[in-house]
């Protein structure tokens, strides 16, 4: 260590050095008891006449001479006074210490104390941040100094800088004399190279070839590509780990007898980089033979739970069934109430015929019920609300499916961390058990500010503001504002999931939208048609029906007003259906709907918000009847399913339907049809799919120009839809997860029909040969149109594509490519789209 203090730094610290130095020769050779300059030569040994302490700045007297065992009175020898030296060096307070002794038996202990800590800096710190280094140092303001206090923090910092791969990183400790015996440390930090794996090799392996024997290890072999990932670098329990990767694989391989014998790490000559070789024994490879489970529980047959052993005899050994067939059985026993199965696999191998022979058994325990449960690190969340999502209550009989539901509705809230776990503790008695679960709680409120661009809507505004553990206790209170060219609104909205007490979900939301809708002319272009204007609210109600069925009521009230620009689309007063078409005429107008309906949904997914196993099924019916002025009746149908198929590759196949008809013998309004599109039915446009009327203009000859720049291109929505999808989920390892990065790729099947576009029109070229229609223009020169009706089938349009979610800093990102492989008539292609600051 190196002390700095103005120019004499150095000659202080040699000077400090030589004399610690001396010190211990002396301690060791002893004159430790030094005699005061004229006293007559001392005997070394008698009795304590008096003992004084000087030298002392901040430690008593009384402090001082604790850390020795002499006293006044004491008989006192060499060996004493040696012990004495030692011990007040042991005590790290002191940077030196003489005992003198007049030969009288008068001894004064001279001291130097150590400095007291003035400040702790770092320097040099850029790849690993300072916080961290930080949290390795131990030394700290106003704490006395002591270099092997500083030595150890030195190695931690050290070994802080190699878990994160560099081991060419140096640090020097320095301290700086300050007045009144302070100094100020500093760590000065030289971060060096990150030292990357350059090769792994492997030796021993003949059955696998080292890239197939790579590719299960944790650890990469470093490529100018690889900058994304930190797998590459040299990290000693990661390889460790990638041995347990190895035997693992193996086992599942049928190599019982596999071990590692020995892994080395080494330095590359230019002691940047690490060479890695492993020295294996594959061994022999086995067969199961024969595989049996005896039972020494009352409850448990062992002929009824057989059927769960995966094995057969002559398949090949594999150590990771055998350890899934013990956690199936566990599952299975604990639905009987115990707990804590004991279950026991026992080997019998026979080296001859390479045959490893199983029996599982299942050792007695006795039936085990609920003592308690404990809720833990909730600091905002009442208990209450995560108490009530248990299945399990004191005094139950344990159940272990009910702890694994009790579990996925808890992580359902999205309050807590992911991967939440309720552990299972043995209670007082040997037939009690204590659940426990320790909760990491996450930020529930939110406030976006956020601007974005999407290529349907262009520029995107909002606001939002939203809490979904409103004062601990799970209520939602939400406030929004979005601004966009097609749309904009606000709404507000509240609710409350438990209702006194009861598991009965009450709510309210109060909105106005704007909502204008365009149509492509030519060259693909978008502008107005008609403009919608809603003002309204909903009141809602939910319960649960049975464990996992739910259902829920709500009554809306909405007042519509549709309206469009009068000076392009009017003549003399009136909508022109030559102008804007007759079905946008049709729909204007103010209308009031009065909304009764219903939900009935079924869910077992692990996970409302990022599912990866389980299902739901949500059947829901609308009413439109007295109150209002329009009248029809709303089904829809949506189910999902999740599968975790393979090493976090979640597997999604869903689908939803609709179908909306009239209780009046009425047309259902152009703006209460279901219409297709983007965002749902990716590799369209939005409204790109189902029946459209296209306004094609005449030739000269008198034949509709093909050409689909020069055609008016509305979509008119249908009564009935479906929409189905197949999506692969991929996962990106811990890095990706934590960036909030899901890729997929995915197949969608749909399609829209049943509407009613009212009388096509036609205009012809003027001049004519025939009489004008009412309506179209008669100027000399008039290009002529007339109007076709396409779309309007129910046979499925295709399309494949894959897409990236991202939670970005700046809101939830969302970007796709997909193409339709199958179409009709009229539907809208969109091949790129991506979203940013709004929601999916």
């Amino acid at each position: 260590m190196s002390h700095v203090s103005g120019r004499r730094a150095g000659r202080r610290a040699r000077g400090l050095g030589v004399r610690l130095v001396a010190v211990l020769l002396a301690t060791a050779a002893w004159p430790v008891a030094a005699q005061a300059p004229g006293a007559p030569v001392a005997a070394s040994q008698g009795r304590i006449r008096s003992l004084s302490v000087r030298g002392n700045e901040r430690l008593e007297v009384e402090t001082v001479l604790s850390y020795t065992d002499l006293a006044p009175g004491q008989a006192y020898d060499r060996e004493r006074l040696d012990r004495a030296l030692k011990d007040l060096f042991a005590s790290e307070l002191f940077a030196d210490v003489r005992i003198r002794d007049d030969g009288q038996g008068n001894l004064v202990i001279e001291i130097r104390e150590n400095p007291v800590v003035n400040r702790v800096l770092v320097e040099g710190a850029k790849r690993v941040k300072e916080d961290k280094i930080r949290e390795e140092i131990r030394i700290a303001p106003r704490q006395i100094y002591t270099r092997s206090r500083v030595r150890s923090d030195v190695a931690r910092i050290l070994e802080l800088y190699r878990r994160s791969g560099r081991f060419a990183a140096r640090v020097e400790p320095k301290i700086v004399q300050l007045e009144q015996n302070r100094v100020d440390v500093v760590f000065e930090i030289s971060e060096g190279p990150k030292s990357n794996i350059r090769q792994i090799n492997i030796v021993g392996n003949e059955r696998f070839s080292d890239r197939k024997l790579r590719g299960e290890m944790a650890t990469r072999q470093a490529r100018p590509l690889r900058i994304f990932t930190s797998r590459d670098t040299y990290d000693p329990d990661r390889l460790a780990f990638d041995q347990q990767k190895l035997r693992q694989f193996y086992l599942t391989q049928g190599y019982a007898d596999f071990r590692v014998v020995s892994a080395i790490a080494e330095l590359t000559p230019d002691r940047r980089d690490f060479i890695v070789t492993y020295v294996v024994e594959e061994g022999e490879r086995y067969r199961f033979g024969e595989v049996d489970l005896v039972s020494q529980l009352r409850d448990v047959k062992a002929e009824d739970f057989k059927r769960l052993l995966p094995m057969k005899p002559g398949d090949w050994y594999n150590a990771k069934q055998i350890e899934d067939t013990i956690d199936s059985l566990t599952n299975a026993i604990g639905l009987l109430g115990y707990a804590f199965a004991d279950i026991r696999p026992q080997f019998r191998r026979d080296r001859d015929k390479r045959e490893m022979n199983v029996t599982f058994l299942v050792n007695e325990t006795p039936r085990v019920y609920v003592e308690s449960v404990n809720i833990r690190g909730n600091t905002i969340t009442r208990d209450e609300v995560v108490r009530r999502e248990f299945r399990l209550a004191e005094g139950d009989a344990f159940n272990s499916v009910r702890v694994r539901r009790s579990r996925d509705r808890i992580q359902s809230l999205g309050f807590f961390q992911e991967k939440l776990e309720i552990e299972q503790k043995p209670g007082a008695a040997p037939d009690q058990v204590t659940l426990e679960v320790n909760l990491e709680e996450r930020p529930t409120g939110s406030i976006q500010v956020s601007a974005g661009y999407s290529t349907l809507e262009g520029l995107i505004l909002n606001f939002a503001i939203q809490q979904r553990n409103f004062r601990g206790r799970a209520q939602n209170l939400r406030f929004g504002v979005n601004w966009s060219r097609w749309s904009r609104g606000i709404d507000i909205g509240f609710t409350e999931p438990y209702v006194g007490g009861r598991n009965v979900a009450l709510g309210v939301d109060v909105f106005r939208r704007d909502f204008r809708s365009f149509r492509f002319g030519a060259a693909g272009e978008q502008f107005d048609t008609f403009r919608q204007t809603t003002t309204g609210f909903q009141a809602r109600t939910g319960f649960p029906v049975t464990e996992y069925w739910s259902a829920s009521v709500r009554y809306g009230f909405t007042f519509d007003d549709v309206t469009i620009d009068e000076n392009l689309y009017f003549t003399d007063g009136r909508c022109d259906p030559i102008k804007a078409g007759r079905y946008i005429c049709d729909a204007l107008g103010r209308y009031r709907t009065s909304l009764l309906g219903y939900t009935l949904s079924y869910s077992t997914l692990d996970n409302v918000l990022n599912p990866s196993r389980g299902q739901r099924l949500a059947i829901s019916q609308d009413l439109a009847g007295p109150g209002g002025t329009v009248r029809y009746l709303r089904t829809r149908v949506n189910y999902d399913r999740y599968w975790n198929v393979w090493r976090g590759f979640i597997l999604n196949v869903g689908g939803e339907a609709g179908n909306i008809f009239s209780l009046d013998n009425q047309e259902i309004r152009l703006t209460d049809r279901f219409f297709l599109g983007e965002p749902r039915f990716r590799g369209f446009d939005i409204r790109g799919v189902g029946p459209r009327v296209i306004r094609k203009p005449l030739l000269a000859d008198g034949t509709p120009n093909e050409d689909p720049d020069t055609w008016l291109n509305d979509s008119v929505g249908g009564r009935n839809y479906y929409l189905g999808r197949i999506e692969l989920i991929v996962p990106l390892g811990a890095t990706g997860a934590e960036l909030g990065i899901r890729p997929s790729a995915y197949v969608d099947v749909g399609s829209l029909w049943a509407s009613n576009p009212g009388s096509l029109l036609f205009c012809p070229n003027i001049p004519a040969t025939g009489p004008v229609p009412p309506g179209c223009p008669d100027a000399e020169g008039s290009v002529g149109f007339r109007e076709f009706y396409v779309g309007d089938t129910w046979k499925p349009r295709i399309s494949v594509g894959v897409g990236v979610n991202w939670n970005s800093p700046f809101g939830p990102f969302r970007i796709d490519i997909a193409r339709p492989l199958k179409k009709s008539t009229g539907d809208q292609e969109q091949l790129f789209t991506f979203n940013v600051g709004t929601a999916f």
